[in-house]
């Protein structure tokens, strides 16, 4: 098979963060690959970390994880989502791994004899890394760049791409550019400056924006979109608005409208004859916006403050909902507040519930006290990654009698681990990365519920944890109701418990939200909420 000629696109931001490059980077990939091409997404993250592993999700959201292991940015949810095609680790990098990579190589000798400097051994690093997954032969490969243009982390990131254009050659890349464009109630009008300062400090950095796609809260005058083209050297027909919409499901349709994708196009000398078919996606979002009921499922979680923490479960909610023709209202519950005084009134009205993944002791015995209450009064209830522990830990005490059962992981000294740590993670120091990471193989009892939800004897699904189900405990709770239904046929440790004589109480050590994508929602989301009708 011949080597295509890869594109590349840069998607840069300016003015503020978080204007949602990475949900317009998703949406320009749906509409590349609904003309034919076949599109991937990158994300460059500034930050020194090696991976979002470590880092609190208060302070940076999700950590979201691909089929190959890799701890990752959020926005590779987004992308997964929109395209309903897999990410890797080569589609996020951080400048943490930039270094380290050097850093390897200057300890190796690699570069004896020379200075090693950002010019031109990290900027080399981080074009390779761009690079590569063009051996994937993609016709196109869409970078986004974190932070805002200004930024002293962004510097080593904004000079590659400098670099990679003048490479790469005329039409075979291009920049967008994201800002924002305020708008001032005293005056009542939008103003283009900050905007105009933004591209001016890409300039100084010898890059020229070739799109601008301005966050805007109101519609664009003709005259402030003309005035930006002449202050900013772009065309006319490149200024792209993207106004604040009800839902980023709905950004692919309002930039198709204005022909985002055919700009795009132009601009890499790309031709398509195939119209960017938005049919199903259409359809989706019909069924998202008009929803025949209504159910509310309680999301228990330690970090529900910022909601962001749990993006791809709130959005699997979404995709389930949708092809459900029912609209899934969250009720963002902290766990550390529950008490059994509370829990009434708290989970009054509810239709279900989930109980969240997540690591240490805060807000435990809180979850654990939501999982007995969801048991004792029927509720449907998933429970993802630690929420399968928290039921396994709950069911152990109230229902086994192992009245001080707990994990390892809150209780070294607990003389029931029901929850405990796999021999070759007992040696483990070092936290980042030493987790059972990305996808594993689960074997389904047949019969059990979770073999009609999949419809399958062997699935595979995404991990983040290192604490499992203690399997010396597995026929107490065989015997008992609680049915270890899905183990892992290498090492047979535990993947999913299902309770019988309950409307829906299930738990998997996996994260399922991690594949839901518009397309193919994921069945036990999907199950939650039709068991939900049936409570």
């Amino acid at each position: 098979m011949s080597k295509k000629n890869t594109k590349y696109i840069f998607v840069t931001g300016g003015v503020t963060s978080s204007l949602g490059k990475g949900i317009v980077s998703a949406s320009l990939g749906l509409l590349l690959k609904s003309r034919g091409f076949s599109v991937t997404i990158q994300k460059l993250d500034p930050y020194i970390n090696i991976d979002p592993g470590t880092l609190n999700p208060y302070e940076h959201g999700e950590c979201y994880v691909t089929e190959d292991g890799a701890e990752t940015d959020l926005d590779l949810g987004h992308y997964e989502r929109f395209l309903d095609s897999q990410t890797s680790q080569n589609n996020n990098v951080t400048t943490g791994k930039i270094y380290q990579t050097v850093i390897e190589k200057e300890r190796k000798g690699d570069f004896l004899g020379k200075t090693v400097q950002v010019i031109p051994h990290i900027t080399n690093e981080i074009k390779r890394r761009i690079k590569i997954l063009a051996k994937q032969n993609y016709d196109i490969i869409i970078t986004e760049i974190g932070g805002t243009v200004g930024d002293i982390e962004s510097l080593p990131y904004i000079e590659s791409v400098r670099q990679l254009r003048w490479e790469l050659g005329e039409s075979n890349s291009m920049v967008i550019h994201l800002t924002l464009l305020p708008y001032l109630a005293a005056s009542g009008e939008l103003k283009t400056k900050p905007s105009q300062h933004s591209v001016r400090q890409l300039m100084e950095s010898g890059i020229q924006a070739d799109v601008l796609v301005c966050r805007t809260e109101h519609k664009i005058p003709k005259e402030q979109r003309a005035k930006l083209a002449q202050f900013c050297n772009v065309a006319l027909e490149n200024v792209i608005e993207c106004k604040d919409l009800e839902t980023i499901y709905e950004v692919p349709i309002y930039l198709q409208k204005q022909n985002f994708d055919d700009v795009v196009l132009k601009e890499l000398d790309l031709r398509s004859d195939k119209e960017a078919d938005l049919k199903d996606w259409k359809h989706f979002l019909k069924r998202y916006q008009n929803p025949k009921k209504t159910v509310e499922i309680a999301l228990v979680g330690k970090y529900v403050s910022l909601q962001d923490s749990y993006k791809s479960i709130a959005e699997a909610f979404i995709h389930a909902g949708a092809d459900l023709n029912t609209e899934v209202r969250l009720r963002w519950v902290y766990s550390g507040d529950l008490t059994d005084d509370n829990l009434q009134e708290t989970f009054e009205g509810i239709d279900g519930m989930l109980i969240a993944p997540g690591f240490g002791d805060r807000g435990i015995e809180g979850k654990i006290s939501a999982a007995r209450y969801a048991r004792e009064n029927q509720i449907p209830l998933l429970g993802i990654c630690l929420g399968m522990q928290i039921m396994t830990i709950e069911y152990a005490r109230n229902v086994l009698g192992y009245k001080k059962a707990n994990s390892v992981e809150f209780d070294t000294g607990t003389p029931e681990p029901v929850i405990s740590l796999m021999e070759e993670q007992k040696n483990v120091v070092e936290k980042g990365g030493t987790m059972r990471l990305g996808a594993w193989k689960c074997a389904l009892k047949p019969g059990s519920r979770l073999y009609d939800i999949y419809g399958a004897k062997s699935i595979s699904e995404r991990h983040r944890h290192r604490y499992e189900f203690n399997s010396d405990y597995k026929e107490a709770f065989e015997r008992n109701g609680l049915i270890p239904s899905g183990v892992n046929p290498e090492t047979g440790l535990v993947e999913t418990l299902e309770l019988q004589n309950h409307p829906f109480y299930v738990g998997v050590q996996y994260h399922p939200e991690y594949k839901s994508t518009v397309a193919t929602p994921h069945p036990l989301f999907k199950a939650l909420i039709e068991a939900t009708a049936r409570k």
